[in-house]
C-alpha cells in the first residue's frame, strides 16, 4: 500500500468573503449618506515564504483591501485569519502582539516617514514598542538592519529628506523588518521610484524573503512590476477579484477580458515586436451605485457578451488554463 500523500502546508493568511464599505457625505452641506462599495467578497490565501502579486488599476480597492486584512480600516464583513488566528475577533491587546508578525511598506517613503524623526529612531521605535531590545542592544539591531536593507549607518542620525527616494523606501523596508514579521504588505513599494530604482529595491526584497523566510502581499498597478516577483497573481476590478492563478499561465493567456487589456498596456523591450493594444472604453465603475451583473461589463470588449453578462454576476470559476476566473464568456 502507497504512503498516503502529505498534507499540503496550512496557508499563513487566509481571508474570506472580505467586505469594505465605507459611508461618505454628499449632496449640498453633506445632507446626504452613500454608502462606498470599495472591496465585495474579495476571497484569496498566501502561504508561508509566498508572494502573491494583486494588480489592478487606480481605485479598484487593492490598498483598501490590504489595509482591511491588517485591520487598519476596519471590515464590514467576511473573515481574516492569520496562522490560525481569526485576526477581526481579537481585543485590542492581543491585536497589537499579532501586528507584530503582520507588517506593511508604504507606497510613498516620503509621506510614511516622520519628517521630525531620523531614520534610526523610526527603525528603533517598533524595536522599543514591542519590547524586543533596549540600550546598546537596540543600537546594534539598528545598525544591522540599515546594513540589510543596504544604507549606511550613518542613516541612524540622518533625517528622511537627506535620502533618494530610494533610499527613502529601503529605510520603510527595514522599519517593517525591525519586529522581525512573518508577513508584509507591500503596497506599490516601487511605483514612486526610477525604473533603476525599481529593479534594486525588488532585488532586494526578493533576497530578503530568501534570508527571512517571509510573506509577501505585492500590491502593484504594473504587471510587469509583478511578473518579476510574484509566482501568483490575483487581479482586482471594481472591489472583486475578476481572476486568480499562476503568473505564468496568466500572462501567457489571460482568462478575462480585463487582464488581457492589463496585459495589452505592458510595454514590449522590443522596438520591432508590435503588441495589438485592447483600449477600454468609458470609466471604471462607481463604487456608489456598481453595475448590475458582472461589474466589467459596461466596458467589456469580448464580442460575445450577452444580457446575462448584465444580470448575472459571474463566480471565480476554473478555466482551461488553470486559473480561477469570473468571466461567463470564456472557458
Amino acid at each position: 500500500m502507497s504512503a498516503p500523500a502529505p498534507a499540503a502546508p496550512r496557508p499563513l493568511l487566509e481571508v474570506t468573503d472580505l467586505t469594505v464599505h465605507l459611508t461618505r457625505r454628499a449632496g449640498v452641506l453633506g445632507a446626504r449618506t452613500e454608502i462606498v462599495q470599495a472591496v465585495n467578497g474579495v476571497s484569496f490565501a498566501v502561504g508561508p515564504h509566498e508572494t502573491l502579486g494583486l494588480v489592478g488599476e487606480s481605485g479598484c480597492g487593492k490598498t483598501t483591501l490590504a489595509r482591511a486584512v491588517l485591520r487598519l480600516i476596519e471590515p464590514t464583513g467576511g473573515t481574516v485569519t492569520f496562522d490560525g488566528t481569526d485576526v477581526l475577533a481579537l481585543p485590542p491587546a492581543p491585536l497589537r502582539a499579532l501586528r507584530r508578525r503582520m507588517q506593511i511598506v508604504f507606497q510613498d517613503p516620503v509621506s510614511s516617514l516622520n519628517p521630525r524623526m531620523t531614520i534610526g529612531r523610526a527603525v528603533r521605535e517598533g524595536i522599543e514598542i514591542h519590547h524586543l531590545a533596549e540600550g546598546a542592544d537596540a543600537d546594534r539591531r539598528v545598525e544591522r538592519l540599515l546594513d540589510e536593507v543596504g544604507l549606511p549607518r550613518d542613516a541612524v542620525h540622518r533625517f528622511p529628506h537627506e535620502f533618494s527616494g530610494g533610499q527613502r523606501q529601503r529605510a520603510g523596508i527595514a522599519r517593517a523588518l525591525a519586529v522581525e514579521p512573518d508577513f508584509i504588505v507591500c503596497d506599490e513599494p516601487v511605483s514612486a521610484l526610477d525604473v533603476s530604482v525599481q529593479a534594486q529595491v525588488l532585488n532586494l526584497l526578493a533576497d530578503l524573503q530568501q534570508r527571512r523566510g517571509l510573506s509577501y502581499l505585492f500590491i502593484s498597478h504594473d504587471l510587469a512590476v509583478v511578473r518579476h516577483i510574484a509566482p501568483r497573481v490575483a487581479v482586482m476590478y471594481a472591489g472583486r477579484l475578476v481572476e486568480t492563478g499562476a503568473a505564468a499561465t496568466l500572462y501567457a493567456r489571460p482568462a478575462h477580458p480585463y487582464t488581457g487589456a492589463l496585459l495589452s498596456a505592458v510595454p514590449v523591450p522590443d522596438p520591432v515586436t508590435r503588441r495589438h493594444r485592447i483600449v477600454l472604453e468609458g470609466d471604471p465603475p462607481s463604487p456608489v451605485r456598481p453595475p448590475s451583473g458582472c461589474p466589467f461589463h459596461p466596458r467589456c470588449p469580448h464580442p460575445g457578451k450577452d444580457e446575462r453578462c448584465r444580470t448575472e454576476r459571474p463566480p471565480l470559476a476554473p478555466k482551461a488554463g488553470g486559473q480561477l476566473a469570473a468571466c461567463w464568456k470564456t472557458t
